[in-house]
């Protein structure tokens, strides 16, 4: 088929890291839009707040006071989703009622002591003091004998559903795989024992040779919109050599990997001249203490911002009872992406 077909009328994409699949609609761009508009956040934002329970020196939620931290700050969170001391509970009624207790612990990454710096406004050379604590974090986690999986993420901004403006993420580490990295698990393993190589090294080598959804690239990682993307203008990062988590990037990597952050989040923000909502975050291998030889390290994006920094891409009606649906093609949006400077408006 060819490719100005597919920018005029509707198909299906399938997700290879999930084996779900995707409605792509390119021809509903052209319809008027009435619908909701999200206030764009501009807002000057000061580099110390007095009462933000974040920034150094200041008072949490919870009584606790923030040391005056200097750097990348991680604590376990106050109000934790997960908790590590709690007795197990196990339920299976007729096949029909399932449960069981889930323990873990979760913590959050104050990026930085500013306020004001997201990852898009921070210098490359303290991202990378970011990726050291996410590495220490995921080592320590992930050694705990009942930690199985360990997620990190950064919701920014209030669209999704961010509770503190001052620039953070945060680790969940937990006894089950999630949801989520356990279909990615399925498909690679499938992959992996069918073909003895790893899916997402397959993938990326043929995204490089078509370049037609590549948004950038350095020495060590490349940053694209999937095929298969739900989110306007979702994005990818995938290493280029085959690793399991960060543990495995090595010095190089690790510059190589700040650097690719740094870009994506300016790129992002230079879309629409505001500091652009996204949840992102890692999928690594399980730290149940197999040999995932089949994982491959990559990251997503997933931004709600369809056509200005004030319309947002719903997930409603058909996306939730029957697929995920998107107006713009993922080759549309990683041609905007891939024009846009990596210089912060």
């Amino acid at each position: 088929m060819k490719k100005i077909e597919l920018s005029q009328i509707p198909h299906r994409r399938k997700n290879i890291l999930t084996g779900e699949w995707v409605l792509v609609s390119p021809h509903r761009t052209s319809r008027p839009w009435q619908g909701a508009l999200s206030a764009p956040a501009n807002e000057i934002r000061p580099a110390y707040v007095p009462d933000c329970y974040l920034c150094p020196g200041n008072k949490r939620a919870n009584g606790e006071v923030n040391p005056r931290y200097t750097g990348t700050f991680v604590f376990t969170n106050d109000f934790a989703a997960l908790l590590d001391d709690i007795p197990p509970v196990k339920q299976n009624r007729n096949n029909l009622l399932h449960m069981k207790s889930e323990r873990g612990i979760c913590r959050v990454v104050n990026f930085s002591p500013r306020h004001d710096l997201t990852l898009a406004e921070m210098q490359e050379g303290d991202i990378e003091e970011v990726i050291s604590a996410w590495q220490h974090e995921f080592r320590s986690l992930g050694a705990h004998p009942h930690v199985n999986y360990v997620q990190i993420f950064e919701n920014k901004g209030p669209l999704m559903g961010n509770s503190n403006p001052h620039p953070h993420g945060q680790i969940w580490a937990q006894e089950s795989i999630p949801m989520e990295p356990m279909k990615e698990l399925k498909q690679f393993k499938l992959y992996y024992a069918k073909n003895k190589r790893s899916l997402l090294a397959d993938y990326l080598k043929l995204e490089m040779k078509l370049n037609e959804r590549v948004v950038y690239e350095n020495k060590s990682f490349v940053v694209l919109v999937p095929f298969w993307a739900v989110w306007p203008y979702e994005t990818m990062i995938i290493s280029k050599r085959r690793i399991s988590t960060l543990l495995q990037l090595k010095d190089a990597e690790k510059k190589e990997f700040a650097n690719v952050l740094s870009v994506v989040t300016v790129k992002y923000d230079n879309l629409f001249k505001t500091s652009f909502p996204y949840s992102a975050g890692m999928h690594q291998a399980p730290t149940d203490g197999k040999d995932h030889r089949e994982w491959h390290f990559h990251m997503h994006f997933y931004p709600p911002l369809l056509r200005s920094s004030s319309i947002k891409k719903f997930m409603v009606g058909y996306e939730m009872l029957a697929e995920p649906q998107r107006d713009i093609t993922p080759e549309y949006s990683a041609g905007i992406l891939r024009d846009l400077s990596a210089v912060r408006f």
